[in-house]
């Protein structure tokens, strides 16, 4: 085999494998329309969005489980974005070579931590310091769902954050230097927001990996499916959709209204996690085309 008919093997394969991603998520989402759409038929659309979730009575609305998911990842991504951001600004500007040694495989590690082994470090650490500090009840709360969430989007962030700063070109920093302005003010003056459109996808992929998270929320979220309509809802135990269901899909009788409404609620899910990626995607996009004109 010549050297010709090599790369055109490899560039085969490399299209077979990019263009099999896309099949397999259109096979994904057919299966999720036809397992799903059925429900539609089966509980009308008003009871569907209603506020109470109690499928053995046959109430299945979906609507706490929609909020409880949008309050917990919405609040793990307030706790993820500064220290994610801080984090990859300190990486790429301030850290020495044998911190950023250590750091980084830290952080890599903790974004290979089994989330099921952070919802047992959730309920040993996180649960009653929660129910001590706030003086609850029970610390199986959203507000340590998203804590934990917290950590799992982290890495992510920082990682993505990071690598936007470090692609800013030096000729940036050092223009503002040689104005007289202070290294801080370089940062957070000039690095930072030419790689803004980086840390945005960075965030956007964070709430993405935050968002279809399981097991952690499942174990301390308390699992309630509550309306979080209150300030303090946050302090309550809630449920989310994919603890929902991981939680009640083995119990179901295939082909019943439950079922069909579980597939219903992996639906919105799918379409949510796919907008928010088509959203960092197109951000993304964007930068590089930003990028491309000013090097032109």
């Amino acid at each position: 085999m010549s050297k010709q008919q090599g790369n055109l093997v490899i560039t085969g394969i490399i299209k077979i494998a990019g263009y099999s991603s896309i099949v397999f998520v259109t096979l994904i989402l057919i299966f999720l329309l036809r397992e799903g759409l059925p429900a539609l038929g089966s509980v009308p659309i008003s009871q569907l969005f209603s506020t109470i979730w109690y499928p053995i009575q046959g109430y299945f609305g979906i609507l706490p489980l929609i909020l409880g998911t949008l309050l917990v990842t919405l609040v793990a991504i307030l706790i993820a974005l500064p220290f994610g951001v801080c984090t990859a600004v300190y990486l790429s500007e301030i850290a020495p070579k044998w911190v950023k040694a250590v750091l980084k495989p830290v952080i890599e590690i903790l974004a290979g931590i089994p989330s099921v082994v952070l919802g047992f470090i959730g309920i040993l650490v996180f649960v009653p310091f929660i129910r001590t500090f706030f003086n609850l009840p029970t610390g199986l709360t959203g507000l340590t769902g998203a804590i934990l969430l917290a950590l799992i989007a982290i890495p992510t962030v920082v990682s993505i954050a990071e690598d936007a700063l470090n692609t800013v070109p030096d000729s940036y920093r050092q223009a503002a230097l040689a104005l007289g302005v202070t290294r801080w003010q370089t940062i957070w003056g000039v690095t930072l927001p030419a790689a803004k459109t980086g840390v945005l996808t960075a965030v956007m992929l964070g709430v993405g990996r935050a968002l279809g998270e399981t097991m952690a929320v499942m174990m301390v979220t308390g699992n309630a499916p509550v309306m979080p309509t209150r300030l303090n809802s946050i302090l309550m135990p809630l449920r989310t959709m994919t603890a929902t269901i991981a939680s009640e899909m083995g119990e179901v009788a295939t082909g019943s209204t439950h079922y069909q409404v579980l597939f219903f609620i992996g639906i919105v899910l799918f379409l949510l996690s796919l907008a928010i990626n088509v959203a960092a995607s197109w951000v993304s996009m964007r930068q590089r085309q930003r990028s491309e004109r000013i090097l032109s």
